[in-house]
């Protein structure tokens, strides 16, 4: 049997009893409770995802029961912050994990959809600007607006409707 790098890591790692999980953003838990007030069902935190020979983490999943009867709506969500130094950096770390993360949820998740959580701050000051706002609409990147320091979600922002979430269309 021939170890790669990445394999022979992964052998040491379960020898060893440890599992890397990614950091948590700052305003993981704000966003946390933020779907938790509004009736969300946290199910993973984090999400993993072993996807075209990569392991991946989104921040959370969440699901909204309908009714006893229906099934719930899936969510994932990739939470960033914009609290650095360069927002453009930022928004091309976080752009380039949606996409990533969406492709891989298309092919094992098909019934969940990705949203990245941005601050309202970030909202009103970058994404209002022409190249994050093109470029969220080119990707179809859904958006979850929130405000951290009360824990709520201001806006939800789907660029992808679907008969499961066309509750969320802005």
């Amino acid at each position: 049997m021939k170890l790669t790098r990445s394999s022979y890591q992964h052998k040491i790692l379960l020898i060893c009893n440890l599992w890397i999980v990614p950091t948590k953003d700052v305003f993981h838990d704000a966003v946390r409770h933020a779907l938790e007030k509004e009736q969300w069902t946290i199910t993973d935190d984090p999400l993993f995802l072993r996807f075209g020979g990569v392991d991946m983490y989104i921040d959370l999943a969440a699901e909204h029961l309908m009714s006893a009867e229906k099934n719930g709506e899936k969510i994932a969500i990739e939470i960033k912050s914009f609290i650095g130094v360069s927002a453009t950096t930022e928004f091309s770390t976080a752009l380039g994990q949606f996409l990533k993360y969406q492709l891989a949820l298309e092919e094992e998740q098909p019934d969940c959809i990705l949203y990245l959580a941005i601050p309202l701050d970030a909202e009103r000051s970058f994404f209002t600007l022409e190249l994050p706002r093109r470029l969220v609409e080119k990707y179809g990147v859904n958006l979850i607006v929130y405000e951290p320091e009360e824990e709520a979600i201001v806006k939800w922002q789907n660029r992808r409707v679907s008969t499961n979430n066309s509750r969320y269309f802005n």
